[in-house]
């Protein structure tokens, strides 16, 4: 499994960007940026390199936290993937592809798109001295077109992209995206309702068009959670000294929550179920709601049976598991 954490080679690079700069005005560049995402704005917020930067300091370590999550989840299921290409749509600061290039020794090909000049000036600048992201490929211009002139990829990654388009604009991005992917794509949005919300569009959307859930579901069929609840999970991440500063933070960690689908052209096998959250852990038995090829279920392992006991105390929030005789299935029955 890959660390949560920046790379040492990103985190020297990002630190030799740092040299100068106003953590004051950079924090106050981020909070506005950070605002705009909220109301709905896009990246156009972001225009200059210091903009860039304060972005990148605000958000690449959560976000690399959340992909890498989410490759860890891929690879569980499908240990034998080993992608030579990757596609980074919406690729922002490059963050996807370090996460990418850390999760699979196997990629040399390193392709990135994005509309926005500036965080694509510092992705390159970001990995100029890197031995692997140092050729990046990266173009920029509307997804539409520079998609349509790009070549396909084992690996086509989505990361925090899809909520800046209307859902139309979503739907043509889907189509787009699994036309290039070869093996797999992975889309990642925030761990919201609404993040979830689409999620679930592109998913059926992209299982009609005869794609495969390798992960987080371990089935095909319609998500069985009923509002108000949704899928999602969480990643917990350190926060350096710049982090704290640029964000404003006290805390020394932070826990990013996330929603994201890995699709493939293959189905997949198994498909062991899915911790949908923390378990809860008592001296008589865990307790944990899990998605399983059958749907919601809410395993019951007591402490009687000390071997699946044993295993159960150690399932955490998004593991996939292998579940031993629950004790009750269906709906009703998941808090």
């Amino acid at each position: 499994m890959t660390a949560p954490d920046l790379p040492a080679e990103l985190k020297a690079a990002l630190e030799a960007k740092l040299h100068g700069l106003s953590r004051n005005d950079a924090a106050e560049r981020a909070t506005l940026i950070s605002k705009t995402y909220r109301d709905g704005g896009t990246s156009g917020a972001i225009r200059s390199e210091t903009d860039a930067l304060a972005y990148a300091l605000a958000r690449m370590p959560a976000t690399y936290a959340a992909v890498t999550a989410s490759l860890n989840a891929l690879t569980e299921i499908v240990p034998d993937f080993a992608p030579t290409s990757l596609l980074d749509v919406g690729a922002g600061p490059g963050t996807a592809s370090w996460a990418a290039a850390e999760a699979f020794s196997s990629l040399s090909d390193f392709t990135s798109l994005d509309a926005n000049s500036a965080l694509r000036a510092l992705a390159l600048d970001l990995g100029r001295d890197s031995l692997r992201l140092g050729k990046m490929n990266y173009r920029r211009g509307d997804f539409s077109a520079a998609l349509a002139a790009t070549a396909a990829a084992d690996l086509v990654v989505a990361s925090y992209v899809i909520a800046e388009l209307n859902e139309t604009e979503q739907r043509a991005l889907a189509g787009l995206m699994w036309a290039k992917t070869r093996d797999t794509l992975l889309i990642i949005e925030p761990g919201t309702p609404a993040g979830y919300a689409r999620i679930l569009a592109l998913r059926a959307q992209l299982i009609a068009m005869g794609a495969h859930v390798a992960a987080p579901c371990p089935h095909d069929g319609e998500c069985p959670l009923a509002a108000p609840d949704w899928c999602h999970f969480t990643q917990r991440l350190q926060r350096s000294r710049a982090h704290k500063q640029i964000k404003g933070a006290a805390l020394s960690y932070e826990d990013e929550k996330f929603s994201y689908v890995a699709l493939t052209r293959t189905p997949t096998t198994p498909h062991p179920a899915r911790v949908l959250a923390q378990p809860v852990v008592s001296k008589v038995e865990v307790t944990a709601k899990l998605c399983t090829s059958d749907g919601l279920a809410l395993a019951r392992v007591p402490s009687r049976i000390k071997a699946d006991y044993a295993r159960a105390r150690r399932w955490r929030w998004g593991d996939a598991v292998e579940t031993p005789a629950l004790g009750h299935s269906g709906k009703r029955d998941v808090p």
